[in-house]
């Protein structure tokens, strides 16, 4: 009998595979062409303390292999993801992750105690949001910063933590050895990369915003590299994700010491990818004689 089976900080999963945040919003539209009863979990798209407008448009742009996003974290709040999308999530057999975002701590905890009560499974914090009253770097590029800013939220969190690190640092190891250090239950990676855009006909930049998340199968073998030493710098388990398009990478991810993986931009190419990946996965199990799907997991030499 194959077992997909994989455990995060406690919580399990019937297999291994996740969408990742922002790329699949409630889950509601995928519902229409899959059940999501086949993935392993749901992380929603990022949840603030109130409403986030989002940057201007043009926001999005096609790149080779990939694309590039600045939406700014646009999301209507907690009080809506309450109100409409969490029953919509709950109908499903599936484990939910809820993506909280933040421009101060305050911001984060806020999210946190709300969520503190409600049937959430997981809680996944992007750390890659501006800090304002730190001059705006990201939370995540800054090791101290990042251990006080999990300290917090694991004093008001209920559920487990995973802390979704950022790629665009000089030592991804530091970074995960930080957030263990301030009690996060699993850490996630990678967040997009920073990347540009320029029209040369228009002489101008693609995006308003400039610069824009760079994600798709142009940076996996990045993010390999980058779960490959987080798994090896902590004792946590570790979430892959960047540029996931079939079972082949999940496996990649896993192997490279990955508990659990995230599909992203692949959502937008095929709506079924995700769940494809969770048949790919069990189906290259099969072919190779795996009973325990962790027998994967670090299983590259």
């Amino acid at each position: 009998m194959t077992s997909t089976k994989v455990s995060i900080a406690g919580v399990e999963l019937k297999n291994p595979v996740m969408t990742a945040s922002g790329t699949f919003g409630s889950g509601e539209e995928f519902s229409e062409y899959y059940s999501l009863d086949s993935l392993g979990a749901v992380v929603t798209k990022g949840v603030a303390s109130e409403p986030w407008p989002g940057n201007p448009v043009p926001r999005i742009a096609e790149t080779y292999g990939g694309m590039l996003n600045a939406i700014g974290l646009q999301n209507p709040g907690i009080d809506v993801f309450l109100q409409r999308d969490l029953p919509l999530l709950r109908k499903s057999d599936t484990k939910i992750v809820v993506n909280v975002c933040g421009r101060t701590e305050e911001d984060y905890v806020k999210v946190v105690e709300r969520l503190s009560g409600e049937p959430v499974d997981l809680l996944e914090i992007n750390v890659s949001c501006p800090n304002v009253k730190e001059g705006g770097i990201a939370f995540g590029q800054n090791p101290g910063a990042l251990q006080h800013i999990t300290e917090e939220v694991k004093k008001h969190a209920a559920q487990p933590v995973i802390m979704k690190l950022s790629p665009n640092v000089t030592d991804i190891a530091e970074m995960a050895r930080a957030a263990e250090a301030g009690g996060a239950d699993a850490v996630s990676l990678i967040n997009t990369l920073t990347g540009m855009k320029i029209d040369i006909y228009r002489r101008t930049f693609t995006l308003a915003n400039r610069t824009g998340g760079l994600s798709g199968p142009a940076i996996r073998p990045v993010a390999v590299r980058m779960v490959y030493q987080a798994a090896h710098a902590v004792k946590l388990p570790v979430i892959g994700m960047g540029g996931i398009t079939c079972a082949e990478d999940a496996i990649e991810f896993m192997m490279a010491g990955a508990t659990a993986v995230a599909v992203g931009t692949a959502n937008f190419m095929n709506p079924f990818a995700a769940s494809d990946i969770a048949r790919g996965i069990t189906r290259f199990m099969v072919e190779q004689g795996i009973e325990d799907i962790r027998d994967i997991i670090g299983a590259a030499c």
